[in-house]
């Protein structure tokens, strides 16, 4: 579906009130129990009047006393019925608010764990958090409070009106001539109202975005002395969103002030026309007065209400619209009842991994991409293999790798694990016999032990100190203050970045992968840290398919094979005894990697 359609639709009262009802069914019996306690309150309410008129016409007009007890009684006893049933559901009101939340940011969170690489690529944290947290908040708020107020106000609006027609037809119809003019102003500002609430929940999106920035990327910030700049412009759009903001407050309030004008003509009716009643019937007057004020405060709900429904319907479709985005890699249904999904696994069922891999005329473009990286591409990468992709920065290296791991499936050909299509058995499957270390490596808040753990949760101690000497990292753990239980910090912030390349490095090791892959893992570390890392390499690839992405030329020589990459397209392939006698691509640029190393060696 289109913006324009989507817009289209949103535009109709409570559009996205039926998106939400999959995650009101589950709590049918707390919202049921709710209802029926808000129609026993409005009841109690709606009783009051008519006690009020009871007692003037019979206590003031008859000036009589003889079941003033009973009268008492009844009124002490509805109030004390009336604060029970409104305590009842609000409380539960209370609780379907904070499940409903629960539940909402649950599904958002789980579906963002199925969705592929490329959706993280085109939607930034920011709008991802908002729509996680901020968007879920204000539909729980809808389902659990904006539900119960409108069981209250809505049974006594029609409540009062069947008891006012009942008593004095005449004069309630004269009242309810009123219910034309609000539908009118309703449809006149409605449109509006969504349209300037969705410009603002996606500047809110935006703030959220530059504000993460600001924090995630602080250093940053700070080195490039920017601070003038990041400051400027989350300046310039929160100036934007208030700019927005007392435009949609303006247009709420100029509505909310004509529905009130309009409301408050039922009571000057009353007035007018309800004079000549308190000649006969003062209380019968005292109570068409107060049911007509009592109509009042459901018109303003109804107003506010309104409002609020449209500034969520823009929640409700930015998240049904992250729930409903479909990954460009998913598992077929056959696929998922045989292997499992994510969340639920079938493991029972799972093939040993070997390792061998197969490119089988692969053809490959990446989903926004409009030239093919890879066409009609074919390689065999049999079980135990080092295989080093190399080529400068932004060269396309990674393209491979993406495909072995199926987090991009390829646009034509087939991609083979121990010669059977990889999309034939589940993503999971695959990926819990894969290794993979980063670049920049990310390590979870919490101790070393938990974060090495993430790569095998039934590990030994003996495994993870074992993990660690292949790495050359058990030293550096047991000069920490509480060795493996040791705070890392937020993103292991209270560590160097070798430090946490190794440790990165240890836990996919402690995964015991099929598959190993390497993304430039000593590329950002010192000369020490690189060559433990590189020692370590030596030996855990042994028995292992390894795939190298590698910048440092140097560290690959020793490959069964290099692929050479260049503009996304893989120009050259062979061992590097082979390339370097080429004379190609690949020895121009060792040469020139070898004469910088010189170089700053030389001057070191």
């Amino acid at each position: 579906m289109s913006e324009k359609e989507n817009e289209s639709r949103a535009s109709l009262p409570f559009f996205g009130i039926p998106r939400l009802i999959p995650y009101m069914k589950k709590y049918r019996r707390t919202l049921i129990l709710m209802v029926v306690f808000g129609l026993a309150g409005t009841g109690a309410d709606l009783a009051l009047p008519l006690l009020q008129r009871y007692a003037l016409n019979h206590y003031i007009a008859l000036r009589t006393l003889d079941t003033l007890p009973v009268y008492i009684a009844l009124y002490l006893g509805i109030i004390l019925f009336q604060a029970v049933v409104n305590y009842r559901a609000t409380l539960d009101a209370w609780s379907t608010e904070v499940r409903v939340n629960r539940d909402l940011r649950s599904a958002a969170f789980d579906h963002l764990q199925r969705l592929s690489f490329s959706y993280y690529n085109q939607n930034a944290v920011g709008y991802i958090h908002s729509r996680v947290m901020s968007d879920t908040g204000r539909i729980g708020s809808l389902i659990s409070w904006t539900l119960m107020d409108s069981v209250w106000h809505l049974s006594y609006l029609v409540g009062s009106v069947v008891i006012m027609l009942a008593i004095n037809a005449r004069l309630a119809l004269m009242v309810l001539l009123i219910l034309p003019l609000l539908a009118v102003l309703f449809s006149l500002f409605q449109g509006k109202l969504i349209r300037a609430n969705r410009e603002i929940r996606e500047l809110n999106s935006r703030i959220t975005g530059d504000f993460n920035e600001g924090i995630t990327g602080a250093k940053t910030v700070k080195t490039l002395v920017i601070e003038d700049k990041m400051s400027r412009d989350f300046v310039s759009a929160t100036g934007d969103m208030r700019k927005k903001s007392i435009h949609a407050n303006r247009l709420r309030g100029l509505f909310a002030l004509t529905m009130h004008l309009a409301s408050s003509l039922a009571l000057a009716i009353v007035l007018w026309q309800g004079g000549y009643i308190a000649e006969s019937e003062v209380g019968t007057f005292s109570m068409f007065m107060t049911y007509a004020q009592g109509l009042m405060e459901p018109v303003r709900w109804i107003v506010d209400a309104i409002s609020d429904v449209i500034t969520t319907q823009v929640n409700i479709e930015r998240l049904t619209r992250l729930l409903g985005t479909v990954p460009d890699v998913k598992d077929t249904p056959e696929v998922i009842e045989k292997y499992g999904d994510s969340f639920n696994p079938k493991k029972e069922n799972w093939e040993p991994i070997r390792g061998d891999i197969e490119f089988q005329d692969v053809s490959f473009r990446y989903p926004d991409g409009d030239e093919y990286v890879l066409e009609h591409f074919n390689l065999k990468i049999p079980f135990g293999s080092n295989i080093a992709i190399v080529g400068e920065t932004g060269a396309g290296k990674s393209t491979l790798v993406n495909l072995v791991c199926r987090f991009f499936e390829p646009t034509e050909g087939r991609v083979l694990i121990d010669g059977r299509d990889a999309r034939e058995r589940s993503q999971l499957w695959l990926h819990s016999a894969i290794g993979y270390v980063l670049q920049t490596p990310h390590l979870f808040s919490g101790t070393v032990r938990e974060n090495l753990l993430y790569g095998n949760p039934n590990a030994t101690e003996e495994q993870i100190w074992e993990a660690l000497r292949l790495v050359s990292a058990e030293t550096l753990v047991r000069w920490m203050d509480k060795g493996l239980d040791s705070d890392v910090g937020e993103g292991g912030d209270l560590l160097s970045t070798g430090e946490k390349q190794l440790l990165s490095f240890a836990r996919a090791i402690l995964a015991d992968p099929r598959i190993l892959v390497l993304d430039e893992a000593t590329a950002s570390v010192d000369t020490l840290t690189e060559q433990k890392i590189q020692s370590a390499i030596e030996t855990v690839i042994a028995g292992r398919t390894s795939l190298v992405i590698a910048h440092r030329l140097s560290t690959v020589r020793n490959a069964d094979l290099i692929l050479v990459v260049q503009d996304g397209k893989i120009v050259e392939q062979g061992t590097h005894a082979g390339l370097l006698k080429a004379g190609g691509y690949y020895a121009r640029l060792y040469t020139r990697q070898y004469e910088d190393e010189q170089t700053s060696s030389a001057l070191g």
